[in-house]
């Protein structure tokens, strides 16, 4: 098989989206092949034996690799600008492989407090039973980030912008305070996709992805992304996903391909649609909070301007009444669907108290400014003022 990956290295990301990574066969088919195989076959047993190896390139078997995850993976590389990448079954996957693949017993995490529901999970309740003590700290405090720091700390791990409330974090800054005191900084980008923010750049040394949302974007399957340096992905997850399988499938790494040829027409619209609606929604008499990093009036506006190109796909708005107005709200739309996905060509909504965060107890929520009023808007690729009118409506009945 042929490649023209790394002749797209010099070109601008919407087009690294379309071309990067692109293996054909000898059939010189346009669209990426999908080699959904579970195994491959050698023409000896020598052979068999240098791939177990390592001697010799080539196909193991698909828990490891796979022609179609590997064109997935290396479109993610270079489009992040990373050295080198794992795909993942899922987002919380990725997540997990990341923090726990590197760490052992006795080792230190800390992580901010404004997390989605799962990643808490993972920081608060899994990795300490094996060992490995973890520290929540609120992430807009500096000074606490610097406090919570041990000489056992390896790992430090954030949200920018954050789920569901949209702060957005320092990440050099933090990422300058992990590496004083010896450990690795891993950001969560899903909120601020590739195509708005680059933590890598900024500092981080790991950068995790739920392809579920805006890289596939249409609803259809699962999948995460891990993208840090050759040393880190070699070092601590090639051997750890070959025996554990964490593994992303061969049909999903097609589809998602797939969906990287659209990622930036769509995460455009989106970005531009949601700051439609937070204009349009800032003043409204039944909304007694708005949250969009777009916004001059964001409590972190300066910062979103210092390490952003550009807003997000989310809105987050608290709606008056509490949860009785949140839910009167979010059963009244048309258009927008209840559910507790993003980055979606169709729009939609989530109450995080009773979804995303209800594990939380109601005074964390409250700590992370998730009221129960509080509902997080995905942005879809329907027309802005179709989006404003019906949310209008369904205000009416709060």
């Amino acid at each position: 098989m042929s490649t023209s990956a790394a002749s797209t290295l010099r070109y601008r990301p919407e087009t690294r989206l379309v071309h990067s990574g692109t293996l054909r066969s000898e059939f010189g088919e346009t669209s990426e092949a999908m080699f959904l195989t579970q195994g491959y076959v050698y023409e000896t047993a020598e052979q068999c034996e240098a791939r177990f190896k390592g001697e010799e390139p080539g196909y193991i078997y698909s828990r490891y690799s796979n022609p179609t995850i590997g064109m997935f993976e290396r479109r993610m590389i270079e489009l992040e600008g990373a050295e080198a990448g794992r795909s993942t079954a899922t987002g919380m996957a990725a997540v997990t492989t990341a923090m726990l693949a590197p760490l052992r017993a006795g080792d230190h995490v800390v992580a901010s407090k404004a997390l989605f529901g799962s990643c808490r999970y993972v920081v608060e309740d899994l990795l300490p039973r094996y060992g490995i003590e973890s520290t929540l700290v609120d992430g807009l405090d500096l000074d606490q980030w610097k406090r919570a720091m041990r000489k056992n700390t390896r790992s430090c791990f954030l949200e920018s912008p954050t789920n569901p409330t949209l702060d957005v974090l320092d990440i050099p800054a933090i990422a300058e305070i992990a590496h004083a005191a010896g450990a690795r900084l891993i950001v969560d980008n899903v909120f601020a996709t590739p195509l708005w923010q680059s933590p890598l750049k900024l500092g981080a040394d790991v950068v995790v992805y739920s392809a579920t949302k805006h890289i596939d974007g249409q609803g259809r399957c699962l999948g995460g992304m891990i993208l840090s340096s050759e040393a880190f992905i070699t070092e601590h997850l090639h051997n750890f996903m070959r025996q554990t399988g964490p593994s992303l499938s061969p049909f999903n790494a097609w589809v998602l391909l797939k969906g990287l040829e659209t990622l930036s027409v769509r995460v455009r619209a989106q970005t531009e649609t949601a700051a439609k609606v937070a204009d349009a929604l800032a003043k409204h008499p039944k909304i007694a909070r708005l949250v969009y990093p777009g916004r001059e009036d964001h409590p972190q506006a300066a910062l979103v301007k210092k390490q952003m190109r550009g807003g997000s796909t989310l809105v987050g708005f608290e709606v008056r009444g509490g949860k009785a107005g949140a839910f009167r709200c979010l059963n009244a739309l048309k258009l927008a669907k209840i559910s507790n996905n993003l980055g979606d060509a169709k729009s939609l909504v989530t109450h995080p108290a009773t979804t995303t965060h209800q594990r939380l107890k109601p005074e964390a929520r409250a700590e992370l400014g998730i009221s129960e009023g509080f509902i997080r808007f995905s942005a879809g690729l329907e027309h802005a003022d179709d989006l404003i009118e019906d949310l209008d409506q369904a205000l009416e009945r709060v």
